[in-house]
């Protein structure tokens, strides 16, 4: 199947490059193709189609000087040129992202007439407006109506418009204790595949692949700002082993988790939820955790310092959990009824393995040079040795 070709236009510093990056793997981004002007520096970037049911063209960005926006709009303009020619009908621009910044959002208007300029040799071409760093929830709504409002001036291409969708294409750090998680990168895939010619569009089945995994890597993101909070939270010098001080935090993740994984809000999703939460700093596995990880023999290290590690430790595990039981209940594996299975489950992640693991982490950073190691490598470290890889029994076992 020809994969679709769909180009990625914004002004400098938008985040189209983080947009790209939340579609795309690692090794994926790695193969890019440059393509540009004989003469000059590339100013296309082409990610070939691996794992999506299209290739991205990401061209650079349009501010801030004149010379940079008629450079992209030159090498777009070729490719549209070369595109025409018999036999690179792959060449052809089958969808337009506009990225547009949610944070700028008095530029509107003239981001989109300059956009429309770049692209007005595609004018048959379906767009769909991205809205970037749609960190404030009650400002999406304004802001869709304000992009619809803006097209609206631009009667040529108004009727190109298909969909208008506020994205944070990644973990955003708000403050130590609080992020914004990534949404509407689903919501765009869909769209995006909608609007290809038939024959380009990917089998439900193969969306849902992606989908599955996109959704894999954002939970990961979350899980890791989560647990860095969650050892920001620890180090406040409390009685930690008997306070709750990590429910806020640990209520914040399984929350984004559930939402990223598309579970609805409801009574079901709140039970589920409910049940994971027990199984929390305030629960008995935890507190039997706790007690052993603070009394570590031969480990030297000042008690904030433990208190940290160890609070953060408890979030990746009742973070990685949550992504497995989300998982499940999203694939239709799981539900509500299964509340005796997950919470068996979600007590698992901080058994003796746990101890053990975290054990580990906290004997290397006291033997390592402590200076260089920050909360954020710390919280990776303990979300990559927690994760997945290291269950041994799905909540299906446990009930069995």
């Amino acid at each position: 199947m020809t994969a679709g070709n769909v180009l990625v236009i914004g002004n400098s510093g938008v985040g189209k490059s983080t947009l790209i990056n939340a579609f795309l793997d690692e090794d994926e981004i790695a193969a890019r193709v440059g393509w540009g002007i004989s003469g000059t520096t590339s100013t296309l970037e082409i990610y070939p189609a691996k794992k999506v049911p299209f290739q991205l063209i990401d061209t650079i960005g349009f501010e801030p000087s004149f010379l940079k926006r008629a450079k992209a709009i030159k090498a777009v303009k070729k490719w549209s040129k070369e595109s025409a020619k018999e036999g690179n009908e792959d060449r052809q621009i089958n969808a337009i992202w506009f990225c547009i910044d949610g944070t700028s959002r008095k530029l509107f208007p003239e981001a989109i007439k300059n956009l429309s300029k770049a692209t007005k040799m595609w004018e048959s071409v379906p767009v769909i407006v991205v809205i970037t760093k749609s960190y404030s929830i009650p400002e999406r709504a304004e802001n869709v109506q304000m992009v619809h409002n803006a097209f609206a001036q631009q009667k040529r291409y108004a009727k190109n418009l298909k969909a208008v969708i506020p994205v944070v294409a990644q973990t955003y750090t708000l403050n130590d204790t609080a992020f914004a998680p990534p949404e509407g990168i689903m919501e765009l895939i869909d769209a995006t595949n909608a609007v290809l010619p038939e024959g380009m569009k990917a089998a439900e089945k193969d969306i849902a692949s992606f989908k599955l995994k996109r959704k894999r890597a954002m939970a990961q993101s979350v899980i890791t700002a989560s647990t860095a909070a969650g050892g920001a939270v620890g180090a406040i010098p409390l009685p930690f082993a008997d306070a709750a001080i990590l429910v806020p935090v640990e209520s914040g993740l399984v929350t984004a988790l559930r939402k990223i994984y598309g579970i609805p809000d409801g009574d079901d999703a709140q039970k589920i939820m409910d049940t994971i939460l027990e199984v929390g700093t305030a629960s008995i596995a935890a507190k039997a955790a706790i007690s052993a990880l603070k009394a570590i023999p031969g480990v030297n290290l000042a008690g904030e310092v433990i208190n940290a590690i160890v609070a953060a430790a408890i979030v990746a595990a009742i973070g990685e959990g949550s992504a497995f039981v989300f998982e499940k209940v999203y694939l239709g594996e799981m539900s509500a009824k299964d509340v005796d299975a997950i919470r068996d489950f979600m007590e698992q992640k901080l058994d003796n393995e746990f101890v053990r693991n975290v054990t580990e982490v906290i004997e290397d950073f006291a033997g390592s040079d402590q200076g260089k190691n920050s909360l954020k490598d710390l919280a990776g470290n303990l979300v990559k040795t927690l994760g997945p890889s290291a269950d041994k029994a799905t909540p299906q076992e446990h009930r069995e």
